[in-house]
């Protein structure tokens, strides 16, 4: 794996640079004063880790950290406790108080390899084209959720409720995001707000679906292509 590093100050740069090749063997692509600059640098490299600082001129971290690829992990370092909500928000691996513990820095790069993994086996797994899991952030755990176990997956703005046969998982995911992760042949959209296992449709009418307890809007939208598509035109509801 690799990374950058990016902060205003020079010298919390180079103590950072310090700590990483003491306790890790990732590789220290570059180290940046501006996130500007060092946006420019991870359009046209393919970066794993980035180490950044919130406080910045031109453009501040929370700002940056919207802007870079989904697969590229956040670790923040900064001085300033009051973003950590936000942080998290944005999915970041860990948020590091300056100065920063070294045993806490080599939790966070742990995390974060262990977190690339996850991904790697993740996706390699949906090219298998035999899909079986995928691997979800919530309450700052990493959580293997079973295709087979999913009921319904509901979405709530830049957040998805996920519900299995045993819990309820919330993580920072559009309903969009999460559709594209799922298997095609399996999970439908039925309405703006609501993606269901095919198989575990207990019952449905022209206007809603059910699931064990659960009652799920049929959208207008989506009408038409769920009896046609996945019930193969056998069904005529009035």
């Amino acid at each position: 794996m690799n990374c950058i590093i990016i902060d205003d100050e020079p010298l919390a740069r180079e103590e950072l640079q310090a700590l990483i090749k003491e306790i890790s063997s990732i590789e220290i692509l570059d180290k940046f004063s501006t996130a500007v600059k060092a946006l420019e640098f991870i359009n046209n490299q393919q970066v794993d880790i980035i180490f950044l600082d919130i406080e910045m001129p031109l453009m501040n971290g929370l700002e940056f950290a919207k802007q870079i690829p989904e697969n590229t992990l956040i670790i923040f370092t900064t001085a300033y406790p009051q973003y950590a909500l936000k942080s998290y928000e944005l999915d970041a691996i860990d948020y590091l108080l300056k100065p920063i513990d070294t045993h806490r820095l080599d939790k966070a790069i742990k995390k974060a390899i262990l977190y690339n993994e996850l991904l790697s086996n993740n996706k390699n797994t949906i090219e298998s084209n035999t899909p079986e899991f995928l691997f979800i952030k919530a309450d700052r755990r990493f959580h293997k959720i079973y295709f087979k176990d999913v009921l319904f997956i509901e979405g709530l703005k830049d957040y998805v409720i996920i519900h299995t046969k045993n819990q309820k998982l919330i993580t920072a995911m559009n309903l969009k995001n999460m559709h594209q992760k799922l298997p095609i042949d399996d999970f439908f959209r039925v309405s703006k707000s609501y993606i269901v296992n095919l198989e575990c449709i207990e019952s449905f009418d022209n206007h809603s679906l059910y699931i064990q307890e659960s009652e799920i809007p049929l959208g207008e939208v989506y009408k038409k292509t769920f009896f046609e598509k996945y019930l193969k035109g056998t069904f005529n509801i009035d």
